[in-house]
């Protein structure tokens, strides 16, 4: 268990960015492959998932963790959206609260495995595992960080 998540550590960057890139492929796929017509929802989620992907993408390729806190909340505030938009699928009152009136509506189900794996919930666990990914990385610089100023005497 310490390999692995000693790998994670050094890695957060490469897996976050290849998880983002799985789901914005996956999304694409299924819009412009399948033909499903995203709704209202799935629009905010992609808004926070896209530009995961480039700027993930442009930070492992320069090594910078730096990154870290600038798209930390992008996850965080998409898988929000998500948690939202699996609830108003599963559970019919809460689709009329606040109803999608143009287009597609929010609570239609394209994909439903085993009775709850639906679309909305494929984008949480991407946004999920960004997070945790990124904020274990996060906790790696910090900890190297008081390592350094604790050995320069402050």
């Amino acid at each position: 268990m310490t390999k692995f998540l000693s790998f994670c550590k050094r890695n957060c960057l490469y897996l976050a960015w290849f998880v983002s890139l799985v789901a914005v492929a996956g999304s694409l796929y299924l819009s412009e492959v399948l033909k499903y017509e995203p709704c209202k929802l799935c629009w905010f989620q992609r808004i926070f998932m896209y530009p995961q992907l480039f700027l993930l993408g442009i930070a492992t390729f320069r090594g910078d963790k730096r990154i870290i806190p600038y798209v930390l909340p992008l996850s965080l505030i998409g898988g929000s959206i998500s948690i939202y938009h699996y609830a108003e699928q599963k559970i019919p009152a809460l689709s009329k609260v606040l109803p999608c009136t143009v287009g597609v509506p929010c609570n239609k189900d394209y994909l439903n495995y085993f009775g709850f794996i639906t679309i909305p919930l494929l984008a949480l666990i991407a946004f999920a595992l960004i997070s945790l990914l990124l904020w274990y990385g996060r906790r790696e610089e910090e900890v190297i960080e008081v390592d350094a100023e604790e050995s320069l005497g402050f």
